[in-house]
C-alpha cells in the first residue's frame, strides 16, 4: 500500500516536471514574460478574465503562461484563485452610458448621433497571413496615419432613437429597476431564474458554447431575427460606497464591451407591436462574447414574453446548467481518473449476459434439432 502511494506521488511529481519543461519549450529562445502576454495577447487575456470572473489583466496573463496557453485551464486557475479573495462589498451599478468610447458601431442606423467609430477591429481585414510577423518584423504599416486611440467622449445610445418613438421595450422593466440582483457566486441558480441571474451566468459562460447557441438561435432553433442595435467598447468608472462614508467613491475604471440586439416582437393582447432587446456585456475587448450573450439572453426571455418555448436555446435549465467551462472541464476530465472497479463490474456483467445469451441460443438450437 505505502509503496504504491509513494510510487504514485513520484510519478505525479515527474509529470509536473515534464509539464514545466513543455511550458518552457526551447531554452535557446527567450522566455515569454507575463508582461508580454498581457500587452501582446490582450484578446486571450480578456477571455480568461471574463470566464475567470476576475478583472485583472496581469493575473489573467499569468494564468495563460502557467497553462501553456490553454484558455480553459487558465480560466480554471483564475477562478480557483478568485475563491481565496476577501469580499469587501459591491460596487455601484456601472454607468455604461458614460462610457469613454473606443469603438462603437450599429447595424440598424447608418447615421448615428456621435457617428460610427470603427476603432481597432479585424472585421475589415482580408484574413491573409502576414509573413512579416513570422520574420519577427512589424506588420506592414498603413500608408495613412491611424486615428488617435484616445477614448472619445460619451455617445448617446443608439436604441434611444427607437425608444423616443415607443417602438422598443424599455431596457429594464419597473420590477427589474427595483430589484437587488442575487449574487450567483453566493447563491446557486434556481429555476426559473430571474434575468439578473441569467445574465451573470452568461457573462462568465464559455464563449464557444454561447457562440454555438447564438448561431443555432438564428438558424431556426430559437425563432431569432436579430439586428445589432449597438456594439460599443470603452472604459467605464467603478464606484464603491464605503460604509463609513455613506457616499460613492470612484475606485478605478475598467474596459468593457457592451451589446444591445434588436429583435422582432409582434405584440400581444396587452402590448402593442414593438421591438424587444437582447443585452450582453463582457470584460475587455470581447465583441463575439458580448454579442453571443445578447442573442442567448434574448432567447431565454421567450417564456416571459409569452413566446412558445420550443428549442434548447430557450430552455433556461438546459442553457444555464451547461455554460460554465470550469464545470464542463471538470466533468469531462474526471473520466481520466481511475474507474477500474466500475468498469470491471460492467465488464463482468457483459460477459455474464453473453454467456446467458450463448446458453439460450444453444438450447433453442437443441430444441429445434429435436423437432
Amino acid at each position: 500500500m505505502y509503496v504504491a502511494v509513494k510510487g504514485g506521488e513520484q510519478a505525479i511529481d515527474n509529470a509536473h516536471a515534464l509539464m514545466r519543461k513543455q511550458r518552457r519549450g526551447d531554452t535557446k529562445l527567450a522566455e515569454l514574460t507575463v508582461a508580454q502576454i498581457q500587452a501582446q495577447l490582450p484578446l486571450a487575456v480578456d477571455r480568461v478574465m471574463n470566464e475567470g470572473s476576475v478583472y485583472d489583466p496581469e493575473l489573467a496573463a499569468l494564468a495563460l503562461k502557467q497553462a501553456s496557453g490553454d484558455a480553459v485551464e487558465a480560466i480554471f486557475l483564475l477562478r480557483a484563485y478568485r475563491t481565496t479573495l476577501p469580499r469587501f462589498g459591491y460596487s455601484e451599478a456601472l454607468d455604461t452610458e458614460a462610457m469613454q468610447i473606443e469603438r462603437r458601431i450599429s447595424g440598424t442606423f447608418k447615421e448615428l448621433p456621435g457617428g460610427q467609430i470603427l476603432g481597432a477591429t479585424y472585421d475589415y481585414t482580408h484574413r491573409l497571413l502576414d509573413f512579416a510577423l513570422l520574420a519577427e518584423g512589424e506588420a506592414a504599416q498603413a500608408t495613412r496615419e491611424p486615428a488617435s486611440s484616445e477614448p472619445l467622449e460619451p455617445c448617446p445610445r443608439v436604441l434611444e432613437l427607437l425608444n423616443q418613438e415607443g417602438l422598443i421595450e424599455l431596457s429594464r422593466s419597473e420590477d427589474e429597476q427595483d430589484q437587488t440582483p442575487r449574487d450567483l457566486t453566493r447563491e446557486p441558480v434556481t429555476y426559473p431564474a430571474e434575468r439578473t441571474v441569467r445574465l451573470q451566468n452568461l457573462v462568465r459562460g464559455d464563449e464557444g458554447f454561447l457562440l454555438a447557441l447564438s448561431y443555432a438561435s438564428m438558424r431556426g432553433y430559437g425563432d431569432s431575427h436579430p439586428f445589432a442595435g449597438e456594439l460599443r467598447t470603452g472604459r467605464v468608472s467603478v464606484a464603491l460606497v464605503p460604509e463609513e462614508l455613506g457616499f460613492a467613491v470612484e475606485i478605478g475604471d475598467m474596459l468593457l464591451t457592451e451589446c444591445e440586439m434588436v429583435n422582432q416582437f409582434h405584440g400581444s393582447a396587452t402590448e402593442p407591436p414593438q421591438f424587444t432587446r437582447g443585452y450582453g456585456v463582457a470584460l475587455g475587448r470581447s465583441e463575439r462574447k458580448a454579442m453571443s450573450v445578447a442573442l442567448v439572453e434574448r432567447a431565454l426571455r421567450a417564456d416571459e414574453l409569452g413566446e412558445m418555448v420550443a428549442y434548447p436555446t430557450q430552455d433556461q435549465e438546459f442553457v444555464l446548467s451547461h455554460t460554465d467551462c470550469v464545470s464542463a472541464n471538470g466533468f469531462v476530465s474526471h473520466l481520466k481518473l481511475p474507474h477500474y472497479v466500475d468498469f470491471q463490474s460492467e465488464l463482468e456483467m457483459i460477459r455474464r449476459l453473453r454467456r446467458e445469451q450463448q446458453t439460450s441460443t444453444q438450447q433453442m438450437d437443441a430444441e429445434q434439432n429435436d423437432v
